[in-house]
């Protein structure tokens, strides 16, 4: 994803959360994202780290957040400390909304939108959160998800991100790789500390799809 976005003439990266949690390797995820001349926002994920009071009382999680916190060690904190979103002037950076950063816009014109936004947000709303890759109006305002990189839940495994170009445009994109490999790479490097959940996890990136 990363060649591909330079080739394509991207020089930052704006990141959008969600960075360790479920992947086999959260440390090095989070050393080559500290590689990027990055923006960085939290995502719920990244708070859960510190304060899990709202996330699903489900065994895969909790062993997950274990895992994760065991290898990130002092990482985890500065990931907690990051900011829920980021203005880039014309355009406003969060994780899920404007206000949350578990409530999340739906790829479809939707009535809900009106809760999830306010009269003095900017004109242009990037989100992620739900993992699937999209960009719609909603009024006077575009709703851009540029989808997931690691964790597509569109049935389509291929990475997702946006680029976007100098007009202020947005170049939905998606990058090819080996997700079988990686399957198999969360199976064996997972499968200890995660028992059955880490088939669980590999079954999320064959399908991209939230399975259970």
């Amino acid at each position: 994803m990363l060649a591909d976005a330079r080739e394509a003439g991207a020089d930052r990266f704006v990141l959008g959360g969600d960075y360790a949690l479920f992947g086999a390797f959260p440390e090095e995820t989070v050393a080559r994202l500290r590689d990027l001349d990055a923006v960085w926002i939290r995502g719920n994920t990244d708070r859960w780290l510190e304060d899990d009071s709202d996330a699903p009382d489900a065994e895969l999680v909790r062993t997950s957040l274990d895992y994760c916190r065991h290898r990130l060690g002092s990482s985890a904190g500065e990931l907690v400390e990051l900011p829920p979103t980021t203005d880039l002037g014309d355009a406003l950076v969060c994780h899920a909304s404007p206000r949350s950063d578990m409530l999340s816009f739906a790829p479809g014109s939707d009535e809900g939108d009106a809760r999830l936004l306010a009269d003095d947000d900017p004109d242009v709303i990037v989100f992620g959160h739900t993992h699937i890759q999209f960009q719609r109006p909603s009024g006077a305002r575009r709703l851009v998800n540029p989808g997931s990189v690691g964790l597509p839940f569109d049935g389509d495994r291929r990475a997702a991100y946006a680029l976007r170009g100098d007009a202020g445009e947005f170049d939905l994109r998606r990058v090819d790789y080996d997700a079988h490999a990686y399957a198999q790479t969360v199976r064996e490097h997972m499968s200890q500390p995660l028992g059955e959940g880490a088939d669980t996890l590999a079954r999320r990136v064959e399908q991209a799809a939230f399975v259970s």
